[in-house]
């Protein structure tokens, strides 16, 4: 079986953690469910395979965020009657591929309400998304394709990079083509930065808009961040799905709705980089593309890490410092 990456295991763990303290909370007032599916036992499994103290800390940090979502969020413990229940669901990955990026759901089919949130332990990408010859990345990511002008600037420079690899039985190495940053890097960045650009002036309105949902999600959701000693909250209140009222019980704390971008207004690359680019919207956004191999050894593709650099003043965002005794 392959390894599973310490980062995947750390966030299932976490994953696991504030499903059982959503539970355990809830469960006092009103009729609580769990869906016991594949997701839900191997998140349990990474969680179960850390030390006593380790788990302690895991449900420290997911009982201050689930007492903090309990404010935000009066249709969590409040129920129309017997049937309506409550369920928690662990999702599957595949589902960040759709655009919903929520990693535990809390859902109450009767009232037809249900809210996510996106769990992360120490990180904080918001995706990591490949380039290569046979990625139409306007089409995956935006649902307008790219130019055939883009295609016939990276296809040279992916194919040559297929071809060594192909040669030397893929055990050509990056270091081995010397200044790889200059010879591939900047020139499919450059491709990029023209195509975001072109479509953005083609589609006036839609691309910026589509690529922060892409990016963030098509579902709104909470992001809650497992930091050492603190918990950082983040509520992505896109379409205004989150903070909402149960009859006459209020939230006790207002989510702002967020404005999505309706324009690019900068592509550029970051200062004294090489492999990253800073995409500007209006509304506040700003996102930073860095390009990478994933591999130490050539293939034909390569990957961003695309993180939020700043996002609209209306994000709500709260910090939760732990008192660890």
């Amino acid at each position: 079986m392959a390894k599973i990456a310490t980062q995947t295991i750390n966030g299932k763990a976490f994953e696991y953690a504030l499903l059982l303290e959503f539970f355990e909370k809830l469960n006092k007032v009103t009729k609580v469910s769990i869906i016991d599916n594949s997701p839900y036992r191997n998140a349990l499994s990474c969680y179960l395979g850390f030390s006593e103290d380790e788990k302690s800390q895991y449900r420290l940090n997911a009982s201050f965020s689930v007492n903090f979502l309990l404010d935000l969020e009066p249709r969590l413990s409040n129920d129309i009657n017997e049937e309506d229940i409550l369920e928690l669901e662990i999702v599957a990955d595949k589902a960040g591929q759709t655009g919903d990026v929520r990693d535990v759901l809390a859902i109450r089919s009767l009232q037809k309400w249900e809210i996510g949130i996106s769990a992360k332990n120490n990180h904080r990408a918001v995706k990591h998304s490949r380039l290569s010859n046979d990625i139409d990345f306007g089409e995956k990511w935006l649902q307008v394709p790219c130019s055939q002008n883009y295609f016939t600037v990276i296809k040279p420079i992916f194919d040559q990079l297929g071809r060594l690899r192909k040669e030397s039985n893929a055990s050509k190495t990056w270091l081995s083509l010397g200044d790889y940053h200059s010879s591939v890097y900047i020139p499919v960045l450059d491709a990029f930065k023209d195509e975001l650009i072109l479509l953005d002036r083609n589609n006036p309105g839609i691309v910026a808009q589509r690529l922060v949902q892409y990016l963030i999600g098509n579902k709104d959701f909470y992001k809650v961040i497992k930091g050492k000693d603190k918990v950082e909250i983040q509520a992505y209140n896109l379409q205004g799905t989150l903070n909402l009222p149960f009859g006459n019980v209020k939230p006790k704390a207002k989510v702002p709705k967020l404005k999505l971008p309706s324009r690019l207004i900068e592509v550029a690359y970051q200062n004294n980089s090489k492999t990253t680019l800073l995409v500007t919207l209006n509304e506040g956004w700003q996102i930073s593309f860095r390009i990478h191999n994933a591999s130490s050894r050539i293939e034909p593709s390569l990957k961003f890490d695309i993180n939020l650099v700043s996002s609209p003043h209306t994000l709500f965002v709260n910090t939760l410092f732990l008192d660890n005794g």
